[in-house]
């Protein structure tokens, strides 16, 4: 069934989302206990700056060598930077203290796939073998970028952790990161991470079955226009 535009805002006008929302934002997170001894810290860009706060605090904390940032211009991030996202969140890194000698730059991925085959082929082409990383990525994010690597990073046997920035679903949404839109992605994430298995985009996750429901009722109530 085709719901349109209006109907769309009366369903989400009747329908109280942060529920369902905060059941997928949570599920989305691992929680994975973080150690210092990894090679980098590796930066998945996106339009949320406080990722870049992150993992720059992490690296600032003693958390690796090197600082990576990944990224280029996204569906998500069009016309919202005067330049790759993976330069504005190293910027960032910068101005924070990060020394520049420490920062790696990859500016033309433009999904999360190529985040990761982009940023192995540039440590290939520094001659830089790291076999540790401490993933950062937006909360509601950090199940696929798991899974996203897992499968598309050469190494199989390569250590990952992955982190995000630290809020609960109640304090997250923002100004630059609106409330209707991170759960339209959080539940196209969702989707995402059934189908893109077979598709050869990810390693397979279990998606309990309350998590499911609660993602077809924010279909339902019109949160899907970031749906694969």
């Amino acid at each position: 069934m085709t719901i349109s535009t209006s109907e769309q805002d009366g369903l989400q006008g009747a329908y109280d989302a942060s529920r369902d929302a905060e059941v997928l934002y949570n599920y989305h997170q691992l929680h994975m206990t973080l150690e210092k001894e990894v090679d980098a810290v590796f930066c998945l860009c996106s339009l949320d700056t406080r990722v870049a706060e992150r993992a720059a605090q992490l690296f600032l904390d003693g958390y690796g060598s090197y600082l990576i940032f990944a990224g280029g211009v996204g569906r998500l991030t069009q016309g919202r930077y005067d330049k790759p996202e993976a330069q504005v969140f190293a910027d960032i890194a910068l101005e924070m203290g990060v020394p520049k000698e420490k920062l790696l730059v990859e500016p033309l991925s433009t999904n999360t796939g190529e985040n990761v085959r982009f940023t192995y082929a540039l440590l290939q082409e520094k001659g830089l073998h790291l076999n540790s990383f401490l993933l950062v990525q937006k909360p509601y994010m950090e199940r696929r970028t798991y899974a996203t690597f897992k499968k598309q990073w050469p190494d199989p046997d390569t250590r990952i952790m992955v982190t995000s920035p630290q809020f609960k679903w109640s304090e997250y949404p923002n100004g630059d990161n609106p409330r209707d839109l991170v759960i339209n992605i959080a539940v196209g994430d969702l989707i995402r991470i059934r189908d893109y298995p077979s598709r050869g985009f990810q390693i397979p996750q279990d998606i309990p079955d309350e998590v499911w429901k609660a993602g077809q009722r924010l279909i339902q109530a019109g949160y899907a226009s970031h749906l694969p």
